[in-house]
């Protein structure tokens, strides 16, 4: 990559995060006035020493060995305060500086849609919050310590050398391409291969996340050795990435060494033919030297900082990615929703946004707020689709859904989804305990609150129950309690919010029929002014409401009432009578035939 080219990169990209510096601002500037104290005493160190060895020793002079002698302390010791004072600015800067990157990086987050969740994917999410975030404050830190250090001490070193002997500082010159050159080769050739190696870290953990998650699955199948070897092959993969990366990188030093003692001692040869000629005396001598050591290592600190940029750039890239994502779906400003009536007009939708590849065609319906609607159909049929765009997780490719008369995207995203709470086929709570769970749904409620939503889901019983009862601890994913359990708390914080609409995806599957039967009647009476969409693969579960949707293949096959179905619609009536002996066949089993 051309290195202007580079650094234009680099530039559009620290623009994109440099608004998380905010309150660290003052400290950031306050490192390369640190570092411009410490630099200029460390580069007349040296010049003092001079003065001191040819006035002072040589000469046999205690008045000047004196007066130059605390000069050199004065000086060490105002360098050693500003190299403190830059240490910790720079410290306490970077870290405030990811801390910022870290909460902007996952507001922005908050704030994606699942498309664009789904464009990163979790594992990428995660591997940008943690490891990339980690370089870039490394690199940020190098940035405004040793990027200023470095350059500064070349210079000043170069013009006081020069100062000093010219024909000995003329080495120095021819020194200093000799490292810069391969250098920049090796950061160009070791660039692409840092970038491949952060896409294996994501896929290291996603192979980690899929593990955990589905830990009792791996062991359920017996699967550990299997999913050990495939941890082993990504983890090599990487390794070998890795290895690939580094070993471009480890050339730098041999090379820096190389031409340090070489630079070191053609100073040292040239300089003693010029002591033995009378043009320069041994203090001279020592502070060359003193000076050629310090605009190598400087040469050397920004080697580190090329290689510590190279590997970070990868991750500046893929943090701005993420923060120069726009959500695709942005609310407007309307905060008011009138009722929970919902109207679907000529609907199509595709994840993708392409008209071809549609999970939901020509769906139009118009349901009254306070209604019980039954969705039902099979597997990819477009229920959870059709649900999620009530609430704007996903925005209808055609068509128009409206929500209490207005179109959803009128809405103010946060006042449309508290009122429309949303129990997902995967019941998820958070580690904490039952009543920090359930307040999730609203953070104000009281205790009997809790009690009074969790009877209405039929939740009160076992969670009274329980060792501490509402102050029992659930752990990550609920993973101590049921999966019937499970899905009764999470009903019950979606009643706790107070919803316009309340939609349960397939919300009571781990659920007994007679705790459904007794949610089904406990929602018609204690939520009568609230629309309820119920998705379930059990026709019992949605006979008593007010209208039931057959979906097919992402069309509406019918839709009617319970009697309406069974007398219009073939394959509802083939279904219910399949649920029907099913639901007999497991009484007969369960009672023996006896009843």
């Amino acid at each position: 990559m051309n290195t202007g080219l580079w650094f234009i990169i680099f530039l559009v990209m620290f623009k994109t995060i440099k608004n998380s510096l905010r309150q660290y601002k003052g400290i950031t500037l306050a490192t390369p006035i640190f570092i411009s104290l410490e630099v200029v005493m460390e580069v007349l160190i040296p010049y003092i020493l001079a003065f001191l060895i040819d006035k002072g020793i040589d000469a046999q002079d205690p008045s000047a060995l004196l007066k130059y002698g605390a000069m050199l302390v004065g000086a060490s010791i105002l360098s050693l305060i500003g190299g403190v004072a830059a240490g910790y600015t720079a410290s306490k800067a970077s870290t405030g500086f990811a801390s910022n990157l870290r909460h902007d990086l996952f507001s922005r987050i908050m704030g994606f849609s699942f498309q664009n969740v789904d464009k990163f994917s979790a594992p990428g999410l995660v591997t940008r919050m943690t490891s990339d975030i980690t370089s870039v404050q490394q690199a940020f830190q190098m940035l405004i310590r040793i990027a200023i250090r470095a350059p500064f001490t070349l210079i000043f070193s170069l013009i006081m050398s020069f100062s000093v002997s010219k024909s000995i500082s003329m080495l120095l010159l021819v020194a200093i391409p000799a490292i810069a050159l391969p250098m920049y080769f090796i950061s160009r050739k070791a660039f692409p291969i840092f970038s491949k190696m952060f896409e294996k870290t994501d896929k290291l953990n996603l192979k980690v996340q899929e593990n955990l998650r589905g830990i009792r699955a791996v062991k359920a199948f017996v699967s550990e050795d299997r999913e050990i070897k495939g941890f082993d092959e990504t983890a090599s993969d990487l390794a070998g990435q890795a290895t690939k990366a580094e070993s471009h990188v480890a050339f730098i030093g041999p090379i820096m060494n190389i031409v340090l003692y070489a630079t070191m001692l053609l100073i040292a040869w040239l300089g003693a033919r010029l002591i033995v000629a009378g043009s320069l005396t041994t203090g001279q001598l020592t502070s060359v030297l003193s000076y050629a050591m310090q605009i190598l290592m400087s040469l050397m600190m920004l080697s580190m900082v090329l290689v510590m940029l190279t590997i970070s750039q990868a991750s500046f890239k893929r943090i701005a990615e993420v923060l120069n994502e726009k959500p695709t779906i942005e609310g407007s400003t309307c905060q008011q929703i009138q009722d929970g009536s919902i109207r679907l007009e000529d609907v199509d939708f595709s994840y993708s946004g392409e008209m071809d590849k549609l999970v939901l065609k020509d769906i139009s319906l118009d349901i009254p707020s306070g209604c019980t609607v039954g969705i039902l159909g099979g597997t990819g049929s477009g229920k959870t689709s059709l649900v999620s765009l009530i609430p704007r997780l996903f925005d209808a490719t055609a068509g128009r859904v409206l929500v209490g008369g207005k179109d959803v995207k009128d809405y103010e995203l946060k006042a449309l989804r508290r009122s429309v709470a949303m129990v997902l086929q995967k019941n998820l709570l958070f580690s904490g305990t039952v009543a920090e769970n359930l307040r999730w749904g609203n953070a104000d409620a009281t205790d009997e609150d809790l009690r009074e939503a969790c009877r209405l889901a039929q939740a009160d019983g076992f969670v009274s129950a329980m060792p501490q009862g509402y102050e029992t601890h659930i752990e990550q994913g609920g993973s101590n309690i049921s999966g019937g359990q499970r899905q009764r708390l999470c009903i019950a914080r979606a009643i706790l919010s107070k919803p316009r609409i309340l939609i349960l995806d397939d919300s009571t599957s781990a659920v007994d029929t007679a705790t459904d039967a007794r949610i089904r009647e406990g929602f018609k009476t204690l939520l009568p002014s609230t629309t309820k969409l119920i998705i379930s693969q059990r026709i019992l579960s949605v006979k008593d409401a007010d209208l039931i949707i057959l979906l097919d293949n992402g069309r509406i096959l019918a839709k009617g009432t319970h009697d309406e179905l069974l007398s219009s619609c073939p394959l509802y009536a083939e279904l219910n009578e399949s649920q029907a002996k099913t639901r007999d066949n497991d009484i007969d089993i369960i009672t023996g035939g006896n009843l």
